[in-house]
C-alpha cells in the first residue's frame, strides 16, 4: 500500500532560530530512502510557496506541497486545490493596517507581496535566507488572489489590531506567542489538516496510510487527520499531546530518526 509523507518546514525540517535555513544530510538522505521506497512526500507549511528555499523545491526530496495552511495543494508541479480568501475581506484589511501603521505580506499561490517602504518584513525574511526579490512590490490589492496574510508590528498586539483581526468573521490566525508583534491570518475552515485530505483524495491513498512530522500550534489540525501524527522533541505541548510518536527534536536530525525508526521499520 502507497504512503504519504507530511513534513512542516521551520522546526522541522529546519531550525531558522539557530540560523539552520538548510536541510541537513542525514534528513535529505532519509527522505530519499523513504520516496525510494514508494512512499509520497509532502511539505505542509503555513509557508507560501515563494518562501521555499530552493531545496524544498526539489523533486528528489518531495512530491507536493501542502502550502498557506493548506488553502493551496501542489503535487507534481499541478494545483489539486486552491481557495483564496475574499477579496473584499482582504481590501479592508489592508485599509486597516494602512491606517495603524502595520505592515503586510500578501501571500498569493505564485506570488507574494511586499509594499517597498514595509522594512520591516523585509529585514525579518532576509535574516531567514528570504529572497525578498522574488517580493512583487507593485500591485492593486482588489485584484490579487491572496490565501494568506501576514503583519507586522512595531507595538504589540499591533496597538490593538491584532485582535480585530483574529475576530474577524471567516478567519483566524496565530501570533507569536513570544514578543506579539507578528500574525498569520487565514480562514477558518482552512488548515493543513483539509489540504492533507486534499492530497490524499487525489493521490486515491487511504488516511490510515499516512503520516506526519511537525512542532507548532498550527500542526495540531494535522496530527489529527493523519493516520500517525509524529511529534519532534522540540515540539509545543498541543502537539505532543495529540501525536501517535515522539522522535529527537529538529536539532538532533529528528526527521532523519523517525524515517528509519518509525516509518521504515515500523518501531513506533
Amino acid at each position: 500500500m502507497m504512503k504519504a509523507g507530511f513534513f512542516d518546514i521551520d522546526g522541522t525540517l529546519i531550525n531558522v532560530m539557530r540560523q539552520q535555513t538548510q536541510i541537513t544530510a542525514p534528513t535529505r538522505a532519509a527522505l530519499q530512502r523513504l520516496r525510494a521506497a514508494g512512499c509520497k512526500t509532502f511539505i505542509a507549511s503555513g509557508r507560501p510557496k515563494a518562501y521555499l528555499d530552493p531545496e524544498l523545491l526539489d523533486a528528489s526530496l518531495f512530491d507536493g506541497y501542502v502550502l498557506m495552511n493548506g488553502a493551496l495543494v501542489l503535487y507534481e508541479g499541478k494545483t489539486l486545490y486552491h481557495q483564496p480568501l475574499p477579496k473584499a475581506d482582504v481590501k479592508a484589511i489592508t485599509e486597516l493596517c494602512e491606517q495603524r501603521g502595520v505592515e503586510y505580506i500578501l501571500e498569493g499561490a505564485e506570488h507574494t507581496y511586499l509594499r517597498r517602504d514595509f522594512l520591516g518584513f523585509e529585514a525579518f525574511y532576509q535574516s531567514i535566507d528570504v529572497d525578498t526579490d522574488l517580493f512583487v512590490r507593485e500591485f492593486d490589492v482588489s485584484a490579487l488572489d491572496i490565501g494568506k496574510m501576514e503583519f507586522y508590528s512595531t507595538e504589540p498586539m499591533g496597538g490593538g489590531l491584532f485582535q480585530k483581526l483574529l475576530a474577524w468573521p471567516g478567519l483566524t490566525g496565530v501570533m507569536d506567542p513570544y514578543h506579539k508583534k507578528n500574525l498569520e491570518l487565514y480562514a477558518k475552515d482552512i488548515t493543513k489538516g483539509s489540504g492533507i485530505l486534499h492530497a490524499l483524495e487525489a493521490l486515491k491513498i487511504p488516511v490510515a496510510e499516512s503520516f506526519a512530522f511537525g512542532d507548532g500550534v498550527n500542526d495540531v489540525e494535522m496530527m489529527q487527520t493523519v493516520g500517525l501524527g509524529i511529534a519532534m522533541g522540540n515540539a509545543q505541548p498541543a502537539v505532543k499531546e495529540i501525536a501517535k510518536a515522539a522522535v529527537p527534536s529538529v536539532d538532533d536530525d529528528g526527521v532523519a530518526w523517525g524515517i528509519e525508526h518509525v516509518i521504515l521499520k515500523g518501531d513506533a
